[in-house]
């Protein structure tokens, strides 16, 4: 009897290891995603991921070639936009992400869709109204956090968000798009990523900005 016929499940037993993750500047191994450090290049809009030790070299203030990704998620429970403010955005979907920008000095709006990340025009006058109503917006990092806004099925919920969740957003729905509306699964997937988000989200009011 051969040895593969003494243990027929032997087979089943055998997985194949996943190769870690590792740091794009010194591929040092890294925890798994969501719980290393990522850093952000703005020219390119590409995010990196990074051990702590060479995200610390790039503080998001800095003007380098990288800025380090923000970790903090805050709820917004009593954000002021009315809904003539967001269709202002001009924006198809029921979701977009606002951050403003060091190179520049203006504010730039994204919606996530089937072909990636969508820039929506904003003017300055609408932000220096959004940021007038609601001061916690002059918190925001440059580049690295954004404005995250849900209005799927009806929600108006809104999150300082680190740029790389919402670029999360993006990667989940362009890779579960089907047909004209979506699909099922990618709006399941969508619920369930917002969901998550609120559930590890701080909450923060205007009164506390």
């Amino acid at each position: 009897m051969s040895s593969t016929a003494r243990l027929p499940g032997l087979r089943g037993l055998i997985r194949e290891r996943v190769p870690a993750e590792r740091c794009e500047l010194c591929s040092a191994e890294l925890a798994p995603h969501p719980h290393h450090e990522h850093l952000f290049e703005p020219t390119t809009r590409q995010i990196r991921c990074s051990c702590t030790p060479c995200a610390i070299l790039f503080p998001p203030e800095a003007e380098k070639r990288y800025r380090r990704v923000s970790r903090r998620l805050l709820y917004l429970d009593d954000f002021a936009m009315d809904d003539m403010q967001w269709e202002s955005l001009a924006i198809p979907v029921n979701m977009a992400f606002l951050h403003t920008s060091s190179t520049t000095g203006g504010v730039r709006a994204f919606y996530p869709s089937p072909a990636g990340a969508t820039e929506s025009m904003l003017s300055l006058e609408g932000w220096d109204q959004l940021l007038a109503d609601n001061p916690v917006l002059s918190q925001l990092e440059p580049e690295v956090e954004a404005l995250l806004i849900n209005r799927v099925g009806g929600a108006r919920d809104h999150y300082i968000a680190p740029i790389d969740r919402c670029f999360e957003l993006v990667g989940l729905i362009r890779i579960s798009w089907r047909g004209l509306s979506g699909g099922q699964e990618v709006w399941e997937r969508i619920d369930t990523f917002f969901a998550d988000l609120r559930a590890a989200a701080r909450t923060r009011s205007r009164a506390h900005a």
